[in-house]
């Protein structure tokens, strides 16, 4: 289940940006977190499976589309179709907007659409 970013779940989702190449550094990602706290066009996603988060999706969302520029699944929680459930997920929370990704997530949300067979 999509649950929204709060700032009490910062720790939370620095440690899952983490996992992306592009997050590794702490500057950085005190930077993306800013972002999606300071900026309503920037919605940030953490993913929780029954107690604890095992995911998070972040997009920028403009009036026709949001383009996914996070996305990150816990290792010990990957190939369990958390990924592309997160994305159908925040499809439908977009209704009408179309998906994009980033050079960063495209192949990820690629995967994830083609190991559900979409």
């Amino acid at each position: 289940m999509l649950v929204r970013y709060k700032k009490s779940h910062g720790k939370i989702a620095m440690g899952l940006l983490s996992f992306m190449p592009t997050e590794r550094n702490l500057k950085t990602l005190q930077q993306t977190l800013h972002l999606y706290e300071e900026n309503q066009d920037w919605q940030l996603f953490l993913w929780k499976d029954k107690e604890d988060y095992t995911g998070l999706i972040g997009a920028k969302v403009d009036e026709n589309h949001f383009t996914v520029h996070h996305i990150s699944v816990l290792p010990s929680h990957r190939g369990e179709g958390i990924g592309h459930a997160m994305t159908e997920e925040l499809q439908r929370f977009m209704q009408h907007r179309k998906m994009r990704a980033t050079k960063e997530t495209k192949s990820f949300m690629a995967r994830c659409r083609e190991k559900m067979g979409a």
